[in-house]
Order: C-alpha cells, then sequence, then structure tokens
C-alpha cells in the first residue's frame, strides 16, 4: 500500500482550497471536521478534584496570583512533593492544568507545614473565586481569616464533598507516622482520603487547606478529626494573592463592640455585657475570648462564662461577627473576679485549657475551700478532646499527695476522646486543700487539649 498524507480541515474552510487538495488523488486524504479544535480547560474551583501525575487525585485548594500576574491554585504540600510534575484536570492525563511544584521551591510537607503551589500554565484555564459546594449554598471566597478555636469551619473536598464542623485546636503538632507537622489546625469536621488540599472556609474567607484526618464521614461522627494548614501562611510563604469575587462578597468586618462590663459573679462564672456592633449587612453574634480561645458566644450583647475558680481574676474581650465570616477587632479588655467560695461548696473547678502532648503529662491543680472529710467517693468531671484516649493515663493526686487512678492507657484500636467523662474514685482525704488533676500522653501521633475539669468532693 503506498504511504498517503492525511489533512484534516473544518467545514467552514474555503471550498476551492479544499479542492485543490483533493486534486493529488488518492495520495492525500481530506477530513473534513464540523467544527475548529479547542484545547481543553474550564475553571479551577476550590474543592474540585485535580490529578498529580499518574497518581490518584487531591483536592484544590484556592485559586491565586503572583505579583506578575501568574496564576496558580495552593493545595496540600504532600500533594505537590515531586518537583515539576504534570498537574491534571482529570483522570487519564487529558486535560492537564499546569506543573505541580514548579523549579522545586514551591512544595513544603514538614514541619514547617503542609502546603504547596500548582502553576496554572495551560491555556483555557481560568481561576475561578467560587468555591464547589456540591450542590449546596453558592459561595464565593472573599477574603482570608486565621484560625482560632471555636469557630465554625466547612471544607470542600473530591471524595467527601461538603463538610462542616468547628475547630478544636490551633497551633497543633501533628505526627502523621512519616513526617511531623507543626502549626496545624484540628476540627470536628469529617474528612476522607482524597479530600486533600481542598479548601476550608469561614464562611465566606478561606481559612486553610486539607491535610489530613482520622475520620469517615460514618453516621454518628462520634471520633471525626480532621486537619488543616492554615492558608495565610501559605500564601505570605510564597508571595501569593488569594483570588476573591472582588466586590460582590462581603468583605467588611463589623465595628468594634464597646463598653464591655462584668455586670456580675459567682463562685464559678462571670455575667458580661456590651454594646451592640454594627455591620454593612448585619451583626449575627458575638464571641467572648480569654487569651486565645472562645470561652463563650451569643447572639445578644450579654453571655456568661462559666466553669470558673473561685475568687480568681479572669481578663475577656469580646469580638462580633457576620455572616460571612468578618469579625470585629477586640474590644477594650474588661478584668473581673470571681466570687470567694462559699464554705459550703463542695464542687470546684479549674477552667484553664491545658494542651495534651505526647509523651508529656498535662497538670491542672484546684483549690478545694471545703471543710471536713472528702465524700465516698469523690467525683472528677474531666472535659477534653483527644485523638487516642487509648494512649491516656489520667490520675488525680489527693492533698495529702497520694495518687489515684481514674483511667489507664491500653487498647490496639483509638478512639476519641468523647468530650466529658465522668469518674469517681474512692480516697480517705480531706475534703480542702489542693486536688491535682494528671493527664499523661503515652503514645505518638496524638493531640489533645484538656479544656477544664471539676471535682466534687
Amino acid at each position: 500500500m503506498s504511504a498517503q498524507v492525511v489533512v484534516r480541515t473544518i467545514a467552514s474552510a474555503d471550498a476551492s482550497v479544499v479542492e485543490r487538495v483533493r486534486a493529488f488523488g488518492e495520495a492525500v486524504r481530506v477530513v473534513v471536521d464540523a467544527a475548529a479544535p479547542v484545547q481543553q480547560g474550564g475553571e479551577v474551583r476550590t474543592g474540585n478534584p485535580w490529578w498529580p501525575g499518574s497518581e490518584s487525585n487531591c483536592s484544590v485548594g484556592f485559586g491565586a496570583t503572583d505579583s506578575g500576574g501568574g496564576k496558580h491554585f495552593l493545595t496540600a504540600g504532600h500533594c505537590t512533593n515531586d518537583v515539576n510534575q504534570a498537574a491534571y484536570g482529570q483522570s487519564g492525563q487529558q486535560n492537564r492544568i499546569g506543573t505541580s511544584n514548579f523549579g522545586g521551591s514551591r512544595s513544603v510537607n514538614a514541619r514547617e507545614g503542609d502546603m504547596g503551589v500548582v502553576s496554572v500554565t495551560e491555556p483555557g484555564w481560568s481561576l475561578s473565586p467560587a468555591v464547589n459546594t456540591w450542590g449546596g449554598a453558592a459561595v464565593t471566597v472573599a477574603g482570608v481569616v486565621e484560625p482560632v478555636v471555636n469557630q465554625a469551619v466547612c471544607h470542600s473536598g473530591n471524595t467527601s464533598k461538603w463538610q462542616c464542623g468547628r475547630v478544636t485546636a490551633v497551633n497543633q503538632t501533628i505526627n502523621y507516622g512519616n513526617v511531623v507537622i507543626e502549626g496545624l489546625a484540628t476540627t470536628t469536621a469529617c474528612s476522607k482520603g482524597g479530600d486533600s488540599g481542598g479548601g476550608w472556609l469561614v464562611g465566606d474567607k478561606a481559612v486553610g487547606l486539607h491535610s489530613g484526618g482520622q475520620s469517615s464521614c460514618e453516621p454518628g461522627g462520634a471520633d471525626n478529626q480532621s486537619i488543616f494548614q492554615p492558608v495565610g501562611e501559605a500564601l505570605k510563604k510564597w508571595g501569593l494573592t488569594l483570588v476573591t469575587g472582588g466586590s460582590s462578597g462581603d468583605t467588611e468586618a463589623p465595628s468594634v463592640p464597646g463598653n464591655l462590663r462584668a455586670t456580675g459573679s459567682t463562685s464559678s462564672s462571670v455575667a458580661l455585657a456590651w454594646d451592640a456592633a454594627t455591620d454593612n449587612v448585619g451583626v449575627t453574634g458575638y464571641d467572648v475570648y480569654r487569651g486565645d480561645a472562645v470561652v463563650a458566644s451569643a447572639e445578644g450583647t450579654s453571655a456568661t462564662v462559666s466553669g470558673l475558680t473561685a475568687d480568681t481574676e479572669y481578663s475577656f474581650v469580646v469580638r462580633a461577627r457576620d455572616a460571612a465570616g468578618n469579625r470585629s477587632g477586640a474590644s477594650a479588655a474588661v478584668t473581673a473576679r470571681t466570687a470567694k467560695g462559699d464554705a459550703g461548696a463542695r464542687t470546684f473547678s479549674n477552667a484553664n485549657a491545658y494542651p495534651i502532648r505526647d509523651f508529656a503529662v498535662a497538670v491542672s491543680p484546684v483549690r478545694s475551700t471545703a471543710g471536713g472529710v472528702a465524700a465516698v467517693p469523690v467525683t472528677v468531671v474531666v472535659n477534653a478532646s483527644h485523638t487516642c484516649q487509648e494512649d491516656l493515663n489520667i490520675n488525680l493526686v489527693g492533698p495529702s499527695g497520694r495518687y489515684y487512678s481514674l483511667h489507664r492507657a491500653g487498647g490496639f484500636e483509638c478512639h476519641a476522646f468523647p468530650g466529658s467523662r465522668t469518674f469517681t474514685v474512692r480516697t480517705s482525704e480531706q475534703a480542702g486543700g489542693n486536688w491535682v488533676l494528671w493527664i499523661g500522653d503515652n503514645g505518638a501521633g496524638d493531640t489533645g487539649t484538656l479544656s477544664s475539669w471539676s471535682i466534687s468532693v
């Protein structure tokens, strides 16, 4: 068979040109297409899947641009660890977006963080500020916020789709077994494999890039824990600017609440009030902070902070928030002291938060002013979050210095600490004096916080 040249043209081409080509006879075969070929493309959108080379998919975090107008998107560092790896918008390597970790300096999966950059270099691809909520309410990214404990958050990923929860801790060190990463945030939202790199949001504000988790989104979700890398750190590291919806998004924060004041106290609580904040759209609520932690929330202009220690001075501030996740600046601080404990009171608490770290012990004291002999048994209520209660040893130390075991480490399968547990233990202690709770973490790769505890004597 003789060689044949194939000439491909489109129906709208000049007919005389086509006829001249056909004049060459059987040596040339003319194929007429209905339309001209186009380069495949689409939108780079938060939560959509992308493929690093021939590996399994990750999820798009947030679109961003550099100072020269170059297009990129942020995602997880463990998805971008290969240098100059092709990035695709669908499986089968049919639709290239660009290049992951271009030049080898745009991916981190180490103590510094879990974050990386994919350069969007192929024609036809645009960066979208819209978030794929998988059928939920439309969200357009309007800015960036930092994670705060008790913050309501949602994330978009290709596998678990759109999932929501609350931030349980920030600035956490996570041991993934193959790598230890610092500065991550933990949440109660569920997630699955393939969500890695997807975007986390507070309202319409970008807050994180999905890093990992210990959940499978099964019904009930008692053990759900998902982890994200704060996105602000990634933007700053590579000098990128987040792609936002511009003026269409609500980017205006509420005004600062005024005249924060203490309106009353008991031995274990402080009542607060403040003047209302204003907002261009509307204030949806207020959060009371003690240090970096939210200790009370309210829709109105008053709240009560509970679980405090008697005859102790505390400092609080309040911030307003709107529906888009914008938060006001902090109010002027107010200092208040709880009332002295009633001599007849038999329950005492410590509401200070203590991190529970690998192979370390969190120690939290309580001062009891009760008289006489302690009850038999005493009752201890522990409020905490932890990824593996099987790794925990929990002990109570009485005023005499004697140790009492409340929970011993053991077991091969990890279950999250249930949030609150009540223990009873028989002692021969006097009721008054210092009682101390010890929580030791005997395993690696865990994270947790003792948020408060109380003892009834």
